[in-house]
């Protein structure tokens, strides 16, 4: 064994021995954590220390792999398991055809056709032709590793524990899985926002019969597809979100960088974060937040860097639009000689019948499409199909992004890694490190298209929806409108990294899911191309609440950790400085205090105008009056922007316009008479305190919960479910997940503050199942212990040894 691998194993055995004498006694452990398995193969210890928040420390990449895939199924078998029945194309087989998948690793609407999407993804062995490219195309040696570990681990896990949870228990879906398996989920995650996008009209998408290639087909109206295609790609309307800010050592009070990073996704399902630390003695040392199913850290710090990721507005796939030959609508035209599309016939297994047999088309540019949702039809007619391009169907490089993340010492490196890797399909990076500097880039694969492209190979459709949205539809039947490369791409068709937009060491870089431009207001980003977002255009309520916010405490400067804890639990609502004192004065002024609402009935709103005056403009728990503006601003922003702002947006002032609610607007008083109705009808008083209906119910408790929707600008986002019947927000689908702040002393250990708003585990016999939603309830922290030190000294501490068995 060679010095290094000796000295790592050493390290490892003599901490094992450490921990062991500092922990609990056996009342304080876990039973679904506490378990001894014992044999060969591969091993790593955890350590458990508050809040169920594993420690992994193993001495390479595989055992660190097994450990992580260990921890992951004693919190989230279930869910994960649900995942790897997706991966395989097995949904309708074990949950029937017709049933909806929960969205976490593809859009597709029913069992079915997610089952033809990813059958097809395996019986043409993508992911494994992607595993043969060689570093840095392809994935590294090292994570290779880490995936195969994960495998075993996850695998170890369901041999040597019984399954707890209700949600899969006894069940049959839930089987061990192989490396590949964990490939084919980074592999659905990079192609969530291209081929993820349009599963139903790859899956769905046959040739045109007699009677519909006939002229009665009607055509896709440019307009409608560009408004669809608008609201499809629009990050403001995803289920996925986050803001983060980094600050430059000279706004900080002891010169080095601060972050605060605040992610947005779904609280139920397979996009939940779950979070560890991971460590190889002398290699690796990295905590944060994971995607499930990971083998790296999402979202983390070390102990010189910490970074956040941000939705992106980046386009991360365009469609060509070809040429049929007119004998053959399979075959299609490139600069006029025929190519015949690529037929793969797909067979899923169906619940209670007979399998299923569907075929797909694919072409150079990539399967042949009918639709992006359904609200962007794309008919494949007698002479006209659309294939879609997706240039992350060809990036399994995200995990080495994260890698590289994990062991950068600096923001210099952090760009070196996305330099490198080139792996983030769909988010920008923002980081800050001990030196005291800051970094932003909007580093993603993106199908490389220029605005000279678009404006050359457009089709009359794409002239549509490329200015409204980004989505370019290209003259497929021209080999001059092919997408070629950058020098330094790391694959054909892409950006290379000296075309991202990049902010390096301003006083503060901050996103909030808008483009790049406003990354630090007083020096507007410019320049690049239309693919990668919007300049000059109206930014997003949270993003303009966001950047008063940062930009001012970058203004006061002297900033410290507890100036990001208190950003987080700050629950500004920007739009209720906007408008709730005129809507208030307006509600005052309405003759006989009454309003007409949508149906045309009068409603009696005097009650509410001394509600919304003395609103304190928050959405804490105990805020009074911001549940009735939620509900009035929920309506409200559906008026356009022209009818509900007096004053309209400016480029030359974007983060203080559009401004001046216009009461005078018959929708907005409508708004204010049905928001006021609806309360009653669930008998919720008007000045109610938001936490007594808005919360969730964790084992029969209920926990009320901050935070405010999208449209209100809240960066402590909470997307609620309405439910009158209920009594109000009964539930949270999507908001703030994994949040940290993180600071530097001087000392060699990260001064880092960290909440998982969900907490670690799914299982509600765990008792990890809500105990850090009851801190996030009452705006409270985890205290990050990353240093040995502080792991030692965790009045939780439960040491567990993990092994394979062969």
């Amino acid at each position: 064994m060679p010095l290094r691998n000796r000295l790592r194993l050493l390290a490892v055995s003599g901490l094992a021995l450490f921990t062991v004498s500092a922990s609990l006694p056996p009342a304080a452990a876990d039973p679904w954590h506490d378990r001894h398995p014992s044999g060969g193969g591969l091993s790593a210890v955890i350590r458990y220390t508050e809040y169920g928040i594993p420690h992994i420390v193993a001495k390479d990449y595989a055992d660190l792999g097994f450990g992580n895939g260990w921890a992951q199924a004693a919190d989230q078998v279930c869910t994960l398991a649900d995942g790897f029945v997706t991966l395989r194309g097995e949904r309708s087989r074990y949950f029937g055809p017709d049933a909806a998948p929960d969205g976490s690793l593809s859009s597709a609407t029913k069992n079915l056709s997610s089952d033809l999407y990813f059958r097809g993804i395996r019986d043409s062995r993508t992911v494994e032709k992607l595993l043969k490219v060689p570093a840095p195309a392809g994935q590294s040696h090292e994570v290779k590793e880490l995936e195969r570990g994960w495998a075993a681990g996850y695998n170890a896990w369901l041999a040597q524990n019984r399954i707890t949870d209700p949600a899969c228990r006894d069940a049959d879906w839930v089987r061990p899985v192989t490396a590949l398996d964990v490939t084919t989920r980074a592999f659905a995650l990079s192609v969530l926002g291209g081929q993820g996008r349009g599963i139903d009209g790859i899956t769905a998408a046959q040739p045109p019969t007699s009677a519909a290639a006939s002229p009665g087909v009607r055509p896709t109206d440019a307009a409608q597809a560009a408004q669809a295609a608008q609201r499809l790609l629009s990050t403001q309307n995803a289920d996925m979100g986050s803001n983060a800010v980094a600050f430059r050592g000279s706004s900080t009070a002891n010169g080095r960088g601060l972050l605060l990073g605040n992610p947005h996704y779904p609280w139920q399902g397979g996009r939940r974060f779950w979070q560890s630390q991971q460590t190889i003695p002398g290699e690796l040392n990295v905590a944060g937040g994971s995607l499930l199913g990971s083998a790296t850290v999402s979202i983390g710090h070390n102990a010189n860097i910490a970074w956040s990721h941000t939705v992106a507005t980046g386009v991360t796939l365009n469609l060509h639009q070809l040429a049929l030959d007119p004998a053959d609508p399979t075959v299609y035209l490139v600069d006029g000689r025929p190519e015949r599309m690529v037929k793969r016939t797909v067979s899923v297994a169906v619940k209670g019948g007979a399998a299923v047999t569907r075929t797909q088309w694919w072409t150079r540019y990539g399967p042949v499409v009918t639709s992006l949702g359904a609200g962007l039809p794309l008919p494949w007619t007698a002479g006209t199909a659309y294939a879609l391009n997706d240039p992350n169907a060809t990036n399994l490089r995200s995990p080495d992004t994260g890698l590289g993340f994990s062991r950068a010492r600096s923001t210099a490196d952090i760009q070196t890694a996305l330099r490198r890797t080139q792996g983030l399909p769909w988010v920008n990076t923002v980081a800050a490190d001990s030196s005291g500097h800051s970094f932003f880039s909007q580093s993603q694969v993106l199908p490389r298209i220029t605005d000279e492209l678009a404006q050359r190979c457009s089709t009359p459709l794409g002239r549509a929806t490329y200015p409204s949205s980004g989505l370019a539809v290209l003259d497929g039947s021209r080999s001059d409108c092919a997408l070629g490369s950058d020098p330094d791409a790391v694959q054909p068709g892409i950006f290379g990294p000296g075309r991202m937009p990049t902010v390096k060491d301003a006083p503060y870089v901050e996103n909030s899911n808008d483009s790049a431009w406003l990354t630090n207001a007083d020096a507007p980003l410019t320049g690049f191309e239309r693919v990668f977002g919007t300049v000059a255009a109206p930014r997003s309520m949270r993003t303009r609440g966001a950047i008063e916010d940062v930009s001012a405490m970058a203004a006061k400067g002297r900033l410290t950790l507890g100036d990001l804890q208190d950003q987080q639990y700050a629950n500004r609502a920007p739009a209720g400085d906007l408008a709730a004192a005129d809507l208030a004065r307006a509600c005052a002024a309405l003759p006989g205090g009454r309003a007409v609402g949508s149906d045309g009935t009068a409603v009696d709103v005097s009650a509410a105008c001394g509600v919304l005056a003395h609103w304190d403009r928050r959405v804490d728990t105990g805020s009074r009056g911001a549940l009735l503006f939620d509900r009035f601003w929920r309506r409200a922003t559906a008026l356009p922007p022209a009818e509900l702002w007096k004053v309209p947006f400016s480029a030359a002032d974007p983060v203080r316009t559009p401004n001046t609610l216009n009461t005078s607007a018959p929708g907005v008083t409508s708004a204010l008479a049905d928001a006021v109705a609806e309360l009653r009808a669930a008998g919720i008083a008007l000045d109610a305190p938001l936490g007594e209906h808005q919360g969730v119910v964790r084992n029969g408790k209920r926990i009320p919960i901050g935070g405010g929707t999208e449209s209100l600008g809240i960066w402590n986002k909470t997307e609620p479910v309405w439910d009158t019947a209920g009594g109000g927000y009964t539930e949270v689908s999507a908001g703030s997940s994994y949040i940290q702040a993180v600071g530097w002393d001087g000392s060699k250990c990260p001064v880092a503050r960290t909440l998982l708003t969900y907490s670690q585990s799914s299982n509600p016999k765990s008792p990890h199942f809500s105990d850090q939603t009851e801190l996030y309830s009452g705006e409270r922290w985890v205290t990050s212990r990353f240093c040995e030190k502080d792991i030692a000294r965790s009045p939780a501490l439960r040491v567990v040894r993990v092994r394979e068995h062969r």
